[in-house]
């Protein structure tokens, strides 16, 4: 029988997370589902002990599977988890669990209501941002509602979810997954843009939810560059991703299938 869900955890360097128990957080809330699912979690090349933490963990359970990939970024390892999946609904989730996976209660009855894509929102308050990070998130919403997805409030919460068939047809059209170059160490990303204006265009159903989050991740190897040194070259790196998503726009680039 394939699962009803299926939830895709990307990995890369996340060794402070796991070991402070997040898979057990994962496993403990759907052991007490009453519908089939499964686990993906795919490590993205990571440097330090993640791996060996997972295939630990997963040992001995049928319904968490490790994949591996050659280091290609968050987009790639999400790409490659659906590849995999099973389920009629995809959740991709951080490992952090920042927003614990309990909200995903909040997300499936509106694919009871006819929605194709439901995902969730980190509201205002956003609990753990420090103010410089809460007031950036205020300055990029504005500006990137301004270009594209006016309806949708917080397009960067980790915690999104959508029908199989939307993720299979939608996801191989992210510029991210054509580029021949693949980062180094790691980066952020704001594909999540082009992810969901691309489901708008084609017609699917979305819906915004908002769910807890507080900021839990303990990793600390995924960026050395200081606090403010990430924060503005983050900054930079999403107002550039969305103007080019808005640019292809423009263009006409998402006309063709």
């Amino acid at each position: 029988m394939n699962p009803y869900l299926s939830v895709i955890i990307p990995c890369y360097n996340e060794q402070k997370n796991l070991e402070r128990g997040v898979l057990e957080e994962v496993y403990r809330y759907l052991a007490g589902r009453d519908y089939p699912w499964e686990v993906i979690v795919v490590n993205d090349a990571s440097t330090d002990d993640s791996r060996r933490l997972i295939a630990d963990f997963a040992q001995d359970k049928s319904e968490i599977s490790l994949v591996d990939i050659p280091h290609g970024g968050k987009p790639a390892a999400v790409w490659a988890g659906i590849q995999q999946a099973r389920g009629e609904i995809i959740l991709f989730t951080d490992m952090d669990q920042s927003t614990p996976l309990e909200e995903l209660e909040k997300l499936l009855p509106w694919y009871e209501k006819g929605c194709d894509v439901v995902i969730g929102s980190r509201g205002l308050e956003r609990e753990g941002f420090s103010p410089l990070r809460r007031l950036g998130s205020v300055v990029f919403r504005s500006l990137r509602r301004a270009c594209l997805l006016p309806r949708i409030s917080d397009t960067q919460c980790g915690f999104k979810s959508c029908r199989r068939e939307a993720a299979l047809a939608v996801f191989p059209r992210l510029e991210f997954l054509k580029q021949s170059d693949r980062p180094r160490g790691w980066k952020v990303s704001a594909y999540d843009v082009e992810l969901l204006h691309l489901m708008d265009k084609a017609g699917y159903e979305l819906k915004e939810v908002e769910v807890r989050w507080l900021n839990r991740d303990e990793s600390d190897t995924k960026d050395q560059t200081g606090a403010l040194g990430r924060y503005l070259r983050e900054s930079i790196e999403m107002m550039r991703e969305v103007l080019r998503v808005r640019l292809n726009e423009f263009k006409g680039l998402y006309d063709t299938a």
